[in-house]
């Protein structure tokens, strides 16, 4: 349930980062802003907030991890963006500057969103040590 909660939150968060920048500065459709969150969130969750971030250092570090997955969600978004916005818009040159500014505020949320997921999600993972596993 917990994970359900977190996707949730990351869903809404990036929905609404991406309405305003995409939708809003930049006239992406909205149809092809919600079809880019979903995949950002599923991908970026999967990926950037359960495979790097706690796997990325040791689960008392971390801002280490927190730095690594960081960085990691920052070009999975900007991939993802260009990417999914191209193939839906045609456009790959009009992507571009959407994309940057995009990554660049979510990147900045997800510093915050893994210090939820070490508090929330898997607080175990915190308590972990050799002896325990």
């Amino acid at each position: 349930m917990k994970h359900l909660i977190a996707l949730a939150i990351k869903f809404v968060i990036i929905t609404l980062v991406l309405l305003v920048i995409l939708t809003w500065a930049f006239d992406v459709s909205f149809l092809n802003t919600l079809m880019i969150s979903l995949a950002l969130t599923a991908l970026s969750y999967a990926i950037g907030d359960l495979l790097v971030f706690l796997n990325a250092g040791k689960p008392d570090n971390q801002v280490s991890r927190n730095t690594v997955a960081t960085f990691t969600d920052f070009i999975m978004a900007l991939a993802i963006i260009l990417l999914i916005g191209w193939l839906l818009t045609g456009e790959f040159a009009a992507m571009v500057a959407p994309a940057l500014v995009s990554a660049l505020v979510l990147s900045a949320g997800e510093w915050f969103f893994h210090q939820y997921v070490d508090r929330s999600v898997v607080p175990w993972y915190n308590d972990y040590t050799p002896a325990k596993r």
